[in-house]
């Protein structure tokens, strides 16, 4: 054990594995930049699972308290980020499931959607129509089964690439972007038979 007072982490040249590696030697201020660096990525995985601000900040919580306990089983196998988004997709799902809560507590359509749902703002004309759009969709995708569901609620809720989408979810990349295609596929095909389709 150094004896000596941990560096101080100050710039962002220090990579994650660096800062694993203080974090294991005793330096509280390395996780603390960990913590820093992936805070969002956390808090948008959490969010895309439990649909609750709330509920997500607390997920994220215990998903870095959990991150840290776990982090001398680290093996270096994906990304520290992959790990720790691993993590908090499956402490979010236990959340989820669990009695206290239910699935229909969900955020914005803004949220999960970018591309042709999210690019429409609707006039005030359109106010009354957009907003039995906005519950006919929440109702579609809490309709999808979870393994349609899930991947696309993860994919829509922040910057993640496939790759980082197959560690998360453990399955193969391929069947993710068919997941993710096949989810937006189903939902545009039930919204044009509510007659919320785009007039080509």
């Amino acid at each position: 054990m150094p004896t000596k007072s941990p560096e101080r982490v100050s710039t962002p040249r220090v990579t994650d594995d660096e800062l694993v590696e203080r974090t294991l030697r005793g330096d509280s201020t390395a996780f603390g930049e960990l913590v820093f660096r992936h805070g969002q990525a956390v808090y948008r995985a959490a969010l895309a699972a439990l649909g609750s601000a709330t509920d997500a900040e607390d997920v994220m919580q215990e998903a870095f308290l959990l991150a840290f306990r776990k982090l001398p089983h680290f093996r270096h196998d994906a990304s520290f980020k992959t790990w720790l988004l691993t993590i908090t997709w499956r402490r979010a799902l236990r959340w989820r499931h669990s009695p206290a809560r239910r699935l229909g507590r969900l955020v914005s359509l803004e949220t999960w959607f970018s591309g042709d749902l999210a690019e429409h703002r609707p006039t005030p004309e359109q106010s009354a129509v957009s907003e039995e759009i906005h519950r006919d969709v929440l109702r579609l995708i809490r309709s999808l089964p979870s393994r349609l569901r899930d991947p696309l609620l993860l994919s829509a809720s922040g910057r993640y690439n496939y790759e980082e989408l197959s560690d998360i979810l453990d399955i193969p990349t391929g069947t993710v972007k068919w997941r993710v295609s096949e989810a937006r596929r189903l939902l545009r095909a039930k919204l044009a038979r509510l007659g919320h389709g785009r007039s080509s």
